[in-house]
């Protein structure tokens, strides 16, 4: 099952790009640029032709079939031992009962198996628990969508906060792992909803009974044979055991400390584990996401790496240490020992066998790495913000790689900065310098390169002889504090840009607020607010300067002497003008959509990227719903490029296809666009 936490996770990329010949008129079309497309999409098949969209939770049946939680397709597919996908129910976004695919859902996050055949979905989305029969007839089990909370009842009376993952025991109770509740529920299969442990929206660490235990972002909940169960405490960093007397105690890892290490019990180390399986000898599985590792412990605490390498994502098949991983969610057994892996950011769903063979079940996996080459030879690692310079190179933050790469316009690409695999925060010259997953990057006149570098929580700045230097705040502490260069504070900044006077913005996300800093490194707090003990307040209020208010603003745009923001949680498009008045330029918020229209009657879904060109439009990576926008002056919203809620890669005659675009840059009359492992460009911008 997906953890669930701000969209500044890391997501794959590919970038686009549009382009138009001198006094020929040309139609607009969609090219792949850079990189090597993914599996994402949304088809049935056999095997590798089939497609999901970041699979998130799996579960098992008795005659060899798994049934998958398809989280951004909004549907539960079920796989036979044969490798043949159909799906079982939903399809489309929304809440709706019914069967087959006339029912909805929204970013279903794990499912769980009955004896009667009957499928529970944690439907994080709608905030409720879903049961569909072997018919496929789907109802509301628990809970009302729309509607979150702590509240304890029968049905839809129940409120529920982030349900990421279901498991059951032997006499049919229902048991839900709580997010943002920091709890783990209880349903009878009378469907009344009880507090099982922990205590609604209280984190913490503690072991103990019942409402006394704390839990830190629970994830995934499975059973053993003797009715013990077993808890995902993601953010803990640990695997905790609860007893059917409700006695919590910490079954592996220590809270608070992530790292890979092997061992005994709390001698053990996970970072960020996501799901948990059982087996019927007494072995808890782990899908350790952060590690990109399967884990294994033993009826004796012992906890060993079953495959992956940790550190080294991938999709590569193969045998224990030799296979790859990415971003893996969640894990299932089957009564013949073998391990089903919903492996997220590969797309596809791995099978390891009780020797250890990993092969991929059904999807395909896109081509990650980070591999210098030409157009489709090069590979990306999530790469994310793009920006382009006076020669119409193109510049982008290649996330899970901890670098930053350069494209020129024939297409070649190569590590501008950094070394692919190795995180840190050291100055220097090329690939002797360190960046910790770099979000954002930016371009001034000079064709110096900004970079927001987001688990460094500061902003570096690199010449074009490729020499990197710490523009502002101090790798590794965080904060909200202005000052000059060193001195300022940031949390998470994802978003970067640049005006004509040197001036650079930042959507410093992890404080949602937007901050100035001058050609001098005077950071200030251009729009935003900051509460008494330093922490960012989240809002949509318009205002000026520090009464407006921001969500998880992930993208930042300078045209002279106006501001663009993407503020993506709220789903709006902001403008902020030269005396910091913020006002809401498109969308409406806290609603989402894919509706084209003029200002408030807009609608997003989770806006990234964002950018200009030189008449003065927005361009807007539209990432929830997979298309890019365009944005006049004046607010009016159009679709230019991908078909709402169609997610994969279509290239050819506009509109076509695309799958989660998150940055965006232009050049001339080129789009370029980040996307699944690579780049996307637009060329002969309308």
């Amino acid at each position: 099952m997906r953890v669930y936490t701000p969209r500044t996770l890391v997501t794959a990329g590919l970038i686009f790009m549009f382009t138009a010949c001198a006094n020929v008129v040309q139609a607009a079309s969609l090219e792949l640029f850079a990189g090597n497309l993914g599996g994402q999409g949304n088809s049935n098949g056999t095997g590798s032709t089939a497609r999901f969209n970041d699979p998130s939770g799996v579960t098992t049946d008795s005659a060899g079939n798994v049934y998958v939680a398809d989280y951004y397709n909004n549907s539960i597919r079920k796989i036979t031992s044969a490798g043949v996908v159909t799906l079982l129910a939903g399809g489309s976004y929304g809440s709706a009962d019914g069967a087959g695919a006339a029912a909805s859902f929204a970013h279903p996050s794990d499912v769980a198996l009955d004896s009667a055949g009957n499928l529970y979905v944690a439907d994080i989305g709608n905030n409720t628990i879903r049961k569909i029969t072997a018919a496929g007839v789907v109802t509301t089990w628990a809970g009302t969508a729309g509607m979150s909370g702590s509240v304890d009842g029968t049905g839809a009376a129940a409120r529920f906060n982030g349900p990421t993952s279901v498991a059951l025991d032997s006499s049919g109770n229902v048991y839900v792992a709580e997010y943002f509740n920091h709890t783990i529920r209880k349903i009878t299969p009378a469907g009344v909803v009880t507090t099982f442990v922990g205590t609604a929206g209280i984190s913490g660490s503690t072991d103990g009974t019942g409402a006394a235990a704390r839990f830190f972002g629970p994830s995934g909940v499975a059973f053993d044979i003797l009715g013990n169960l077993y808890v995902a405490d993601s953010i803990n960093h640990t695997i905790r055991k609860i007893t059917p007397a409700g006695i919590v105690t910490t079954w592996a890892g220590a809270a608070g400390t992530y790292g890979s290490a092997d061992g005994i019990g709390t001698a053990a180390r996970f970072f960020y584990p996501n799901g948990v399986a059982t087996d019927n000898s007494g072995n808890v599985y782990v899908a350790d996401r952060s590690n990109y590792t399967i884990r294994r412990i033993s009826s004796a605490q012992a906890v060993t790496t079953l495959a992956g390498t940790v550190g080294l994502s991938g999709s590569v098949d193969g045998t224990g240490a030799a296979a790859r991983f990415n971003y893996s969610s969640d894990v299932a057994t089957d009564s013949s020992g073998n391990i089903y892996v919903a492996d997220t950011s590969n797309e596809t769903i791995r099978k390891i066998t009780p020797a250890t063979v990993v092969t991929t079940f059904a999807g395909m996996a896109g081509a990650s790495g980070s591999a210098d080459g030409t157009g489709a030879a090069a590979r990306f690692s999530n790469p994310y913000g793009t920006a382009t310079d006076s020669l119409g190179n193109v510049y982008v933050a290649d996330v899970s790689n901890h670098i930053i790469r350069k494209i020129t316009p024939a297409g070649v690409v190569t590590t501008f900065a950094g070394t692919a695999g190795i995180s840190g925060g050291i100055d220097g010259t090329g690939s002797t310098a360190r960046f910790n997953m770099p979000y954002g990057v930016a371009t001034d006149s000079a064709d110096n390169v900004y970079v927001a570098d987001t688990n460094n929580s500061t902003i570096r700045k690199i010449t074009p002889a490729g020499v990197v230097t710490t523009w502002a705040g101090t790798a590794g502490l965080s904060g909200s504090t202005n000052g000059t260069g060193a001195a300022a504070r940031f949390s998470f900044p994802s978003g970067i840009a640049a005006d004509s006077s040197g001036n650079v913005y930042v959507a410093d996300t992890g404080n949602h607020i937007i901050r100035k800093i001058t050609p001098a490194r005077v950071v200030s707090l251009w729009a935003g607010g900051v509460d008494a003990a330093g922490f960012g307040i989240r809002g949509s209020t318009n205002g000026t300067g520090t009464s407006a208010r921001f969500r998880y603003p992930q993208g930042v745009a300078a045209r002279g002497t106006l501001v663009y923001v993407a503020d993506t949680d709220n789903y709006t498009i902001r403008k902020i003008t030269s005396s910091r008045q913020v006002t809401t330029l498109a969308g409406a918020a806290r609603v989402s959509g894919s509706a084209n229209g003029t200002g408030s009657a807009a609608r997003f879904s989770s806006p990234s990227g964002i950018t200009t060109d030189s008449a003065g439009n927005i361009y807007v990576a539209d990432y929830g719903n997979s298309i890019g926008r365009k944005v006049t002056s004046t607010g009016v919203v159009t679709t230019l490029v991908g078909v709402a809620n169609t997610v994969g890669f279509t290239p050819g005659a506009m509109p076509g296809i695309l799958a989660y675009p998150l940055g965006v840059a232009v050049y001339g009359t080129s789009l370029y666009i980040t996307v699944d492992h690579g780049v996307a460009v637009v060329r002969n911008l309308p």
